[in-house]
């Protein structure tokens, strides 16, 4: 028995399709004439019928640049690690200013409540 916590599976890689590819196979599963054929298909290139459902979609509103993965691409622009700070402090405040706003607007209400009661109880005396 050892103390370590050593973990022999490889962490796995997202996939990631060309376009050119995606068009291929979009191509050949429209190509097919049976269910059999389709599901060979798939089978073979280890895809789900919703890559297939997404990437034609993607084709027929001619969105060649939706058929890259925005996740992963290469083209995916890199934030500077300060801007990314800023941009999460910016929404952080956004939200703590909205939760104040909130606040008060819940303290005058219980406000206007009170001095309600007040005129209330005091009208029953």
């Amino acid at each position: 028995m050892t103390s370590k916590n050593t973990n022999p599976a490889a962490k796995p890689q997202r996939r990631t399709f060309t376009p050119e590819y995606k068009l291929r196979i979009v191509g050949e599963h429209g190509a097919c004439t049976t269910g059999t054929e389709r599901a060979a298909l798939l089978r073979r290139e280890h895809l789900y019928y919703s890559h297939i459902a997404e990437w034609r979609t993607a084709r027929e509103t001619g969105a060649l640049e939706k058929l890259t993965d925005r996740r992963t691409s290469p083209a995916r622009k890199k934030k500077h690690p300060a801007q990314a700070e800023a941009e999460q402090l910016r929404v952080r405040i956004a939200r703590l200013e909205k939760e104040v706003t909130q606040r008060d607007h819940a303290l005058q209400v219980m406000g206007k409540a009170s001095v309600l009661l007040q005129a209330l109880s005091k009208s029953a005396d």
